[in-house]
């Protein structure tokens, strides 16, 4: 298995169109709410005056401009670990410069994935909600809002369902839709634009510092929550650098930006014009978006408004899925099934967290009702996530050997903006941003026990050299009191160490049941920091029946561990580390030269003799069991076609009390 170099991928007009439908749906839908919390964070329409529309426009123009554009376009994407992005994929570059760097990873991960949960929600929403504004739909449905939930959950109940055959095939059209779709943004900003080009002064930043503190605006310190919705996709953006590439980010953020700011002034400019009509002051769920529209476009605007949302909750579905899956394969989380429906790459669909999601998202729709209610407690969680990914690039920069200066310029800019939205946003807990909350620090809980658990089983197992048992299995196979149990008996091992393996091991082949083979194999797997590493390196212990081989795969590659292990020994055959094995009957020509498999899976079992403290005990505890009702290891390895056989054994650690019974004379 050759190591894979990375090559980013190359600038292409098709490169670009995939860029605009997978990488810009969260925050190419931001416009759909931004002026409509604002607008009713503010008292409604009645309360709007210029000074509050330049200083909105304002504040959100440089958000855009400071964390979207300059941190994680134009230093964020630098930060790629071989083309892969995202907070789990930075971490990784920079994990040897400090073990206490995996809590700022778990935090923002765990944030991360609860934010998920609530976007798809209020996304959904905040587009079907258009349709009230259609009097067609009025006349038909109602105004009523248990319309807008039910047809909100049809839709993505449809959504999450679909992520089992896989969505390469609609994936196709979300390039195009989501290409109109900021084309349509634009056009219907430039449209009101140009009716009021005073509005263009909201590009200095003084009119929004000035806003902050003037009487203009009622929320206070408290708008930058409403602002921040305009940035909140900036994360998504980042972790999704693997499936685009670097140079088509580059090539389309521009004309993304443009659109979004051309969108959101022409909002502003309508907004001055309106701002006196009693009809719309009095309008129920007012929102800027749809009413900028004319009346008989309408529908087609909230049309292309519900595609796009479903076009952004899918970039986060798949998104989370890739977060769950790299936080497997560091050890932050149990190992779940995964499926691959698609052949192109990023496509993946966890069953487990599908459900989880979906019942997730329901449950807040049903919840808040309104994506008015949504609003009020959407992105505090991901304030968190991007103050967690500036500690984690100030650390990166570091290693990169930046200047300090600049490093510390970094970081203080950005964390002084960061904090400064994340205390404006503490408000949302009250209003319902205690969901993500709750939701973020279960994720975070059990990040960090499974972490810890993982650390505690490779500290007290104990393990033992294989140059010692070498002899003892060179006698055993060919001891023929016992029969052939198989011709290549293997064992996955979880010490990493040259040499090494676990003692539940040799307990299994020597002493629960001898087990005569011809050659005995122990394979550690070792996930690197690399996303795509293929290599594995061989230990022999002078012998031609005893091999540790180490497996080194990248974060994003699947374990198949009996398909790499056939290669394995065919190399070693061809190299004559190995003696070949004749199957005289296989079918297979390709099989003619190796024997028969089979893999034993050690299952271990606390014993209750151990004399580990009370909260390493219950941490271990809660790592065993849960490993059994997660994914079988037998699928996590790709063993589903070999002959494998699970055997129960006592987690033999140093700290075992020694019983002694005293024969109690009569």
């Amino acid at each position: 298995m050759e190591k894979t170099f990375y090559k980013d991928r190359p600038l292409t007009l098709a490169g670009m169109l995939v860029t605009i439908g997978v990488v810009y749906g969260d925050i190419g839908t931001s416009p759909l709410y931004v002026m409509k919390a604002l607008v009713a964070g503010n008292g409604g329409l009645e309360s709007i005056t210029p000074e509050f529309v330049y200083g909105s426009l304002s504040l959100i123009f440089w958000t855009l401009t400071l964390l979207t554009t300059i941190k994680y376009v134009l230093i964020a994407l630098k930060a790629d670990n071989h083309g892969e992005g995202g907070i789990f994929a930075l971490y990784s570059l920079i994990r040897k410069m400090g073990a206490w760097l995996i809590y700022p990873a778990m935090i923002g991960g765990a944030a991360l994935l609860a934010d998920s949960i609530l976007t798809p929600a209020v996304t959904v929403t905040s587009a079907v909600e258009g349709l009230k504004g259609i009097p067609i739909f009025v006349n038909s449905f109602g105004s009523s809002q248990s319309i807008v939930v039910i047809i909100t959950i049809v839709i993505l109940c449809f959504l999450f369902l679909v992520q089992r055959t896989g969505t390469e095939l609609i994936g196709r059209l979300f390039g195009p839709i989501m290409l109109l779709w900021f084309l349509m943004l634009g056009l219907l900003g430039i449209v009101h634009l140009f009716g009021s080009l005073d509005i263009l002064k909201s590009f200095s930043p003084y009119y929004g510092i000035k806003l902050l503190f003037s009487e203009h605006n009622k929320a206070g310190f408290a708008i930058l929550g409403s602002v921040f919705l305009a940035t909140t996709g900036a994360e998504a953006l980042y972790s999704d650098l693997g499936h685009v590439g670097r140079k088509n980010i580059y090539g389309t953020w521009p004309f993304v930006k443009v659109c979004l700011i051309l969108n959101y002034f022409g909002q502003g400019a309508w907004l001055l014009q309106v701002k006196d009509n009693q009809v719309l002051q009095n309008m129920a769920g007012f929102n800027p978006f749809f009413e900028v529209m004319p009346q008989n476009l309408r529908i087609f605007g909230v049309v292309f408004a519900t595609l796009a949302a479903i076009i952004a909750s899918q970039a986060l579905i798949s998104g989370s899925f890739t977060l769950v899956s790299e936080a497997i394969k560091l050890n932050l989380l149990p190992r779940l099934q995964i499926y691959y429906p698609a052949l192109s790459k990023g496509q993946m669909y966890i069953p487990t967290v599908n459900i989880l999601l979906m019942l997730s998202c329901i449950g807040v729709v049903l919840f808040f009702k309104t994506s008015a209610h949504m609003e009020s407690a959407y992105g505090l969680a991901i304030t968190v996530t991007m103050l967690m990914t500036t500690i984690l690039l100030f650390q990166y920069l570091v290693k990169r050997k930046i200047p300090k200066v600049l490093s510390v310029l970094m970081v203080a800019t950005f964390g002084t903006l960061e904090t400064a939205f994340f205390i404006s946003s503490v408000s949302k807990f009250f209003h319902g941003g205690f969901v993500t909350v709750f939701i973020a620090s279960i994720l975070f809980i059990l990040m960090i026990l499974w972490y810890k658990a993982s650390i505690l089983e490779q500290v007290v197992s104990k393990e033992v050299s294989l140059k010692d048992y070498s002899f003892k299995l060179g006698k055993l196979r060919k001891d023929e009191h016992f029969p052939i149990y198989a011709t290549n008996l293997v064992y996955l091992t979880s010490k990493s160490k040259p040499g090494q393996i676990n003692n539940e091991i040799i307990y299994s082949i020597l002493d629960k049941r001898p087990k005569r083979a011809e050659v005995y194999w122990f394979i550690n797997v070792q996930v690197t920091d690399e996303p795509r590493t293929m290599e594995y390196s061989v230990e022999n212990f002078d012998t031609d029946y005893v091999f540790k081989i180490q497996l080194r795969l990248g974060f994003r590659v699947q374990q198949k561990v009996s398909t790499y292990l056939r290669q394995i020994v065919t190399d070693l055959m061809e190299s004559h580390e190995v003696k070949e094995q004749p199957q005289f009957y296989s079918t297979n020509d390709v099989n003619r030269k190796v024997g028969d498999f089979c893999f034993i899976l050690v299952r271990e079992e606390l014993p209750n003799d151990t004399d580990l403290p009370l909260y390493q005990r219950l941490i271990m505890q809660f790592r065993l069991k849960v490993k059994k009702i997660t994914v079988s290891p037998v699928r996590w390895f790709g063993l589903e076609h070999t002959d494998v056989k699970i055997e129960h054994v006592p987690l033999r650690i140093e700290a075992n009390r020694q019983i002694k019974l005293k024969r109690q004379t009569t």
